[in-house]
């Protein structure tokens, strides 16, 4: 789309109030990595430059991401010596930069979209639910004037609560953060639309400058180093490379879901189009701009372009203003944050943590479905005990686990005939249904495949050990959508068995494309070809005329309920949905 003239000032007025937005968040969320504050500029200039250059999005804002930030900390804090190498973290920094921006555009090239699938929302919900605790944790200290060498949830909790036993904090600098936290806070739940990090940040320079806060025992972030970086190739050792490439699996993972969710959201109130695969494209394009410039790995960030869109951003010209202000303030105005206090973007990283979490989400996760809640738990816990970069690999297996249970107990029932509903209907949901008798219908709603198969027979076996015995067991098989090869066995193996008891094994709506693999695999040679009926209602027509039965309604027990021999026998399969 071609740029409109008319853009040019709401883009110029929505890049400077994003600026306002980008340094401090920028400069807080690379301590949160364990880098130093000035590469969180840095890396906010390069991927946005990046990503007008390349981006399909107007107004998507990317940049330094505190769900990220632990991960990269996670990935590059173990490969440093004791004592901390700012020059190494760096340089490692940007190799995993550099690592994720190739994954991403090779998942974009190759058409990888559907990688960002593989964490399901409830899964998702709980790593970051567990993330969010991690950060909370993590910048206790900070928030409270002092520092620690542990790692994960477990010891930093163990280690923050000894420094308080210790005497280590600093009431100069609790006060900041802690007036920090609640002004942003109150700012962002009264009024939306003040700039409330900004006026933060401006209110602890100001408070440090009238309470002399550096005598006080508050560490402040001090004078910045002037101008940019020049390209720069990181240099590590070959063996980093292993530990960065897994971290880069994992943040490159996070980082693609994110875009996507957050390409989506804003394009469905913009009217545009999502491009999946240019997105992925245009982060790694952004990443590897961020590495080859002392950066580190980004995300797109739903907060920051919500207020470049509040703003009245148009295109992309927004983030370039927004990347031309932070130049000239490194090449201009290098001591502007000089007397910012390191408590004061421990209260930015914080209130950027609480928006992480969805506590409303895992609440109705257990209303609505306890297993899903139990996934979201699971991962959660992942996170919490094992860390960041084991709790994303949790994550997604439990993802892949719950597909494939879904698959492996897929729900199954025998239908019935209601009068005056068309079709034929869980007996279940209608006790009352009719049937046939010698017929049982049976539906079975997955793919039949080698870990479902002897579930599938022995649910079959079940249905014709009832009383009269069955004529036919019609499978419903339009939820089919596959058969292996191990399915085939056992359904060869089932149509003999239930030959040599006298019924007859039928299929009705069988897919085109399973009926085509039944008759590569041969089974028409044991399965009567004139089994196969193109509808239930063909079927049911064939039975009738060969057996004359009429519809009469389902056997009630005393209680009226309907009876166990309609399928209701418990077992591990037949199975309600959980």
């Amino acid at each position: 789309m071609a740029y409109r003239r008319a853009w040019l000032v709401k883009d110029v007025v929505a890049g400077t109030v994003l600026t306002t937005l980008l340094v401090p968040q920028g400069m807080a969320y690379a301590e949160l990595a364990g880098l130093p504050a000035i590469t969180g500029l840095y890396t906010s200039v390069l991927c946005l430059l990046a990503y007008a250059v390349f981006g399909p999005s107007r107004i998507l804002v990317l940049g330094p991401d505190s769900s990220l930030g632990p991960m990269i900390a996670a990935t590059i804090l173990p490969l440093i010596a004791s004592g901390g190498d700012s020059g190494r973290a760096v340089a490692l920094a940007s190799m995993l930069s550099l690592m994720v921006g190739a994954l991403t555009i090779l998942a974009g090239v190759c058409k990888l979209g559907f990688i960002a699938d593989l964490i399901s929302k409830p899964t998702m919900i709980g790593y970051m639910n567990g993330l969010a605790l991690t950060i909370l944790i993590g910048q206790l200290p900070k928030l409270f004037g002092f520092r620690t060498d542990a790692d994960g949830l477990v010891d930093e909790t163990r280690a923050f609560v000894r420094g308080l036993a210790d005497g280590e904090t600093v009431g100069a600098a609790v006060a900041v953060g802690v007036a920090g936290i609640v002004l942003i806070l109150v700012l962002q739940r009264w009024l939306p639309k003040v700039p409330a990090v900004l006026v933060m940040v401006v209110s602890a320079i100001a408070a440090t400058s009238v309470l002399d806060l550096g005598r006080h025992g508050v560490s402040l972030v001090g004078e910045l180093p002037q101008g940019f970086p020049p390209l720069t190739l990181p240099q590590v050792g070959w063996g980093d490379l292993g530990p960065l490439c897994a971290g880069a699996l994992g943040i490159a993972l996070v980082s693609l879901a994110d875009a996507i969710s957050n390409a989506s959201a804003f394009a469905a109130r913009t009217g545009q189009e999502v491009r999946g695969n240019e997105e992925m494209t245009a982060i790694g394009a952004a990443n590897a701009a961020a590495g080859l410039f002392q950066g580190f790995p980004v995300s797109t960030s739903g907060s920051r372009t919500a207020v470049a869109e509040r703003a009245g951003a148009r295109s992309q010209l927004t983030g370039s203003v927004g990347a031309g202000l932070i130049v000239l303030m490194l090449v201009l105005l290098p001591g502007l944050f000089r007397d910012l206090p390191q408590p004061a973007l421990a209260a930015v990283v914080i209130t950027a943590s609480l928006s992480l979490a969805d506590i409303a989400g895992t609440r109705r996760l257990w209303h609505q479905r306890r297993a899903e809640f139990l996934l979201c738990m699971a991962a959660f816990l992942g996170v919490a005990l094992l860390g960041v970069l084991p709790g994303i690999a949790v994550a997604v297996g439990l993802s892949i686990l719950n597909v494939f249970r879904r698959a492996w107990w897929p729900y199954n029932t025998v239908l019935g005939r209601v009068p005056g509903l068309p079709g034929y209907h869980d007996i279940r949901s209608y006790p009352t249904a009719e049937h046939l008798p010698g017929l049982v219908i049976h539906r079975f709603d997955g793919p039949l495949f080698f870990a479902n198969a002897k579930a599938f027979r022995n649910e079959i076996m079940r249905l014709t050990r009832r009383e009269p015995q069955p004529v036919w067991v019609l499978v419903a098989a339009e939820p089919v959508t596959d058969v292996d090869t191990t399915a085939a066995d056992e359904l060869e193996e089932l149509d003999e068995a239930l030959d040599a008891q006298g019924v007859s094994l039928v299929f009705a709506e069988l897919k085109d494309p399973v009926r085509r693999k039944i008759e590569r695999y041969g089974l028409t040679r044991t399965i009567d070809p004139a089994h196969f009926f193109p509808t239930i209602e063909a079927a049911v027509a064939a039975y009738r005329a060969r057996t004359g039965a009429q519809w009469i309604p389902a056997a009630a027990d005393a209680d009226g309920q309907s009876s166990p021999a309609m399928g209701e026998a418990p077992g591990l399969l037949p199975r309600t949905p959980d």
